[in-house]
């Protein structure tokens, strides 16, 4: 797998069915934290609002999504899907919990702004 750039590049490097997910998840990141920013960190895409906020990333099996090990402690429905303490594992082949990963998404948006209020 070639390194990306960019997040763009990054899902092009993709089947086509794990760029549709990599686009949803995308998509939802964004709508749910529209003032963050978009990096590839640790070789994967990156968000960034008052630092690290989420990652997420393809796998051979699954979409892996970090968003730390505070939010996995504080939103129990994301013990469902395998993960270690601060990553989650969305299998390939069920429907992304975009719901769930707004929820957790403007959560750590808040988190990382309470500061500035």
């Amino acid at each position: 797998m070639r390194s990306a750039r960019d997040i763009d590049s990054y899902i092009a490097n993709y089947p086509e069915k794990t760029q549709v997910l990599l686009r949803k998840i995308r998509a939802t990141i964004r709508k749910a934290a529209p003032y963050a920013s978009e990096a590839i960190s640790y070789g994967i895409p990156t968000y960034k609002l008052n630092g690290n906020l989420v990652h997420f990333g393809a796998f051979k099996t699954h979409i892996g999504f970090f968003p730390g090990g505070r939010a996995r402690k504080l939103f129990p429905e994301l013990s469902r899907y395998e993960g270690g303490k601060g990553t989650v594992r969305f299998p390939l082949e069920k429907p992304l919990p975009l719901g769930l990963i707004t929820r957790v998404v403007k959560f750590r948006v808040k988190e990382n702004t309470k500061d500035d209020a």
